[in-house]
């Protein structure tokens, strides 16, 4: 028998779109002799559709799309759809009124319907909010063959493999237990770095200690502040991966059961990233193209300053959206460097896009002016350098509502930790592209990108960095080395590590206090950026749930 894995990108809430998307991987799949075709876990709707769900019309529209679709499949393929379902006992049981579903679609018909056992609740994840679990184990039998079926998270409880069980039943083990062929999984796995390593382990160890092939179809493209990376794969009952799929774009890959040898025969295998690098800037660019397009955009406008960050963005702007659509302003100030020109003006050259230069400095001698009575007998400070900055992001948003642009932020992870960032400045912005990712990760990132030619202008890299909010002005007058300062904040941020924790394990008790009460003064800065593309496993997106108002963080 031959499956299919149809990696696919819907747009959450397009259903015709999607179903379309479905329907056509189908018609492809079917000319192949394939009989059984795999979609990611909600592939109908899109993952993750959050409110969407609490309006009945949409649940509605949804089983009405889903039973269109069984219709104009092709008759000779089986297609399992990811979808929502009505819980009839919701009511009378006080449970929860959906349950996130797969549609078995055969002859026609939905044939069976099988419910996702397994609910995270943790990162981005809130599924409990919406759905009740399911409570029986998924199996269905097609053309003698057993298929047990799973939805994302149902794979991720392996008591063996984590050491401990998250979840009080193995949905993997009991579909074993029952003796079935084959387990498929159906998942909507958001991106992080280095997490397909994680997830081949974790099924690799399934398949092998279980002796059970598994087939893994992941959904890919970007949905808000997620990131989808698709890599589907499967695995035969030695632990072999068989068939991969590409990273980071729709694919169709077709795999083999051999009855015979009760195994996945080898097939298509796209290799692994080479490197990180590698691997997150092909998800960056990823996240801004799927997000422009599918929020309506077509081309977007970016503040250059000459800076590291304005460069890597606009690099990552100009392959997802093509160069054409690209637009740059450059924004001098009387503090400006003549570094800050000329090396906007190399990127600009490097990477062909459109530009504009609008000099701010009588704008900056208005709001002096303006501003004097009341800032009269005070000393030049931060309300001051914020200025600069606020009239470059008024300038942005105009041009970004003058054309119909989306407007990049472009601000990196350790200043939107620590608050060096300017509210209603350069937090402008549709979309914060490397918002997730940490100041050294953004110069490792530039250079990977030069590995084969100059596209950022290597002064930018290797000139101290800095805002130019005064004269002679550095990042490092305010903050430490972004070494040691991406040290603490990933203890901070990603280990949960306590201020003693830190400078155990050898920081500066100055630079943790101080890091740490930067950190928690900043949380109201972070509510209100713009949504950052999440690239690790603890983003300031929808995941990061702090309180605002609170003192831990400052006195501990």
């Amino acid at each position: 028998m031959k499956i299919a894995i149809a990696q696919l990108n819907p747009t959450i809430g397009d259903l015709s779109a999607n179903a379309k998307q479905i329907l056509d991987a189908a018609k492809q799949a079917s000319q192949n002799d394939t009989r059984l075709l795999l979609t990611p876990e909600l592939s109908l709707c899109g993952y993750p559709p959050r409110d969407l769900l609490l309006i009945p019309s949409f649940v509605k529209s949804v089983a009405e799309e889903l039973s269109n679709l069984a219709q104009q499949l092709p008759p000779n393929i089986a297609v399992l759809v990811g979808t929502v379902e009505n819980n009839p006992d919701a009511a009378s049981k006080g449970q929860k009124p959906l349950f996130n579903s797969i549609a078995l679609l055969d002859g026609g018909k939905v044939q069976q319907i099988f419910h996702k056992r397994l609910l995270p609740t943790y990162d981005v994840f809130d599924e409990d909010r919406y759905f009740e679990p399911g409570y029986q184990s998924n199996a269905f039998s097609l053309d003698s063959l057993k298929i047990g079926v799973t939805v994302c998270e149902d794979l991720w409880n392996d008591e063996e493999f984590w050491g401990k069980r998250n979840y009080e039943i193995d949905p993997i083990e009991d579909l074993v237990n029952s003796d079935v062929d084959l387990v498929v999984n159906l998942s909507a796995s958001p991106y992080s770095v280095g997490k397909q390593k994680l997830r081949e382990a974790m099924l690799k160890h399934s398949a092998t200690s279980d002796r059970v092939p598994i087939l893994y179809a992941n959904q890919v493209g970007g949905n808000d502040d997620l990131i989808f990376d698709g890599s589907s794969f499967a695995f035969d009952r030695a632990g072999e991966v068989v068939c991969r799929a590409k990273a980071f774009d729709s694919d169709l890959v077709i795999v083999e059961y051999d009855r015979d040898k009760q195994d996945l025969l080898p097939a298509s295998t796209v290799p692994l990233a080479e490197t990180e690098e590698g691997e997150i800037y092909s998800a960056l660019v990823l996240g801004v193209k799927d997000y422009a397009r599918k929020c309506g955009f077509s081309k977007v406008v970016l503040g250059l300053s000459g800076g590291i960050d304005s460069s890597l963005v606009a690099a990552i702007a100009a392959e997802a959206m093509g160069k054409e659509n690209v637009f740059g302003l450059m924004m001098p100030s009387p503090y400006s460097s003549e570094h800050s020109i000329t090396d906007a003006e190399a990127l600009v050259n490097n990477l062909g896009i459109k530009t504009q230069k609008l000099p701010i400095g009588d704008t900056m001698t208005a709001y002096d002016k303006l501003l004097e009575p009341l800032f009269a007998g005070t000393e030049f400070g931060v309300a001051e350098e914020n200025i600069q900055s606020r009239i470059r992001g008024n300038l942005l948003m105009a041009i970004a509502n003058k054309f119909g642009y989306l407007l990049l932020s472009t601000g990196n992870k350790s200043e939107m930790a620590v608050g060096y960032c300017t509210l209603y400045g350069d937090m402008n912005g549709g979309l914060a592209v490397i918002a997730d990712v940490p100041k050294t990760r953004v110069y490792s990132l530039c250079r990977w990108l030069n590995r084969d030619r100059e596209i950022i202008p290597a002064n930018v890299i290797s000139k101290p960095p800095s805002a130019e909010l005064k004269p002679g002005q550095t990042d490092q007058d305010s903050l430490p080395s972004y070494d040691i300062l991406d040290d603490i904040l990933d203890r901070i941020i990603h280990q949960h590590r306590s201020p003693e924790e830190i400078i155990a394990a050898g920081a500066d008790p100055k630079v943790v206090k101080k890091v740490m009460k930067l950190v928690a003064r900043s949380e109201f800065k972070r509510r209100q950026a713009p949504p950052g593309l999440k690239i690790t496993d603890r983003a300031f997106g929808t995941g990061w749930r702090m309180p605002i108002a609170s003192r831990w963080l400052r006195l501990n």
